[in-house]
């Protein structure tokens, strides 16, 4: 591996290292009742963005709040010499898609059917780090 490859390589392993992920797919809710729940946290800090969840009446907010939970779990598998509450960890981005929606026939007046369509979605959770760890230092 080259010199400048290499440094690239460091460089993008090191930005990498602030972020973390975590998905939660096929969750048996529709997405517009989930996209309630998570414009409420969008770009909150992760305690703060907890708290909400807790008292939240959105059916919803149980599964966001195990799902930022593990986001945070995440994130300290990627660095464990760091400390949780110091890192300054905020919901990045939040992003709610549609999933698979199972399709169901119900019988209607007059030899009719209407379809039931019950919806799923996919939500992507990406947490940032700010940077009061070098603030700190100074």
């Amino acid at each position: 591996m080259g010199v400048r490859k290499k440094q690239m390589a460091d460089r993008l392993k090191e930005e990498k290292r602030s972020i973390a992920f975590a998905k939660l797919n096929n969750c048996p809710t529709s997405p517009r009742k989930m996209r309630l729940a998570a414009d409420i946290i969008r770009g909150k800090k992760v305690e703060e963005a907890l708290n909400i969840l807790k008292f939240s009446a959105v059916a919803a907010a149980g599964r966001l709040d195990k799902l930022v939970l593990s986001a945070v779990a995440n994130w300290q598998a990627k660095n464990e010499d760091a400390d949780v509450s110091d890192a300054g960890l905020f919901i990045k981005e939040i992003r709610v898609d549609g999933g698979t929606m199972l399709k169901r026939l119900r019988p209607a007046p007059q030899g009719r059917a209407h379809r039931i369509r019950k919806r799923s979605n996919h939500v992507t959770l990406v947490l940032g780090q700010t940077n009061n760890i070098e603030t700190k230092q100074v």
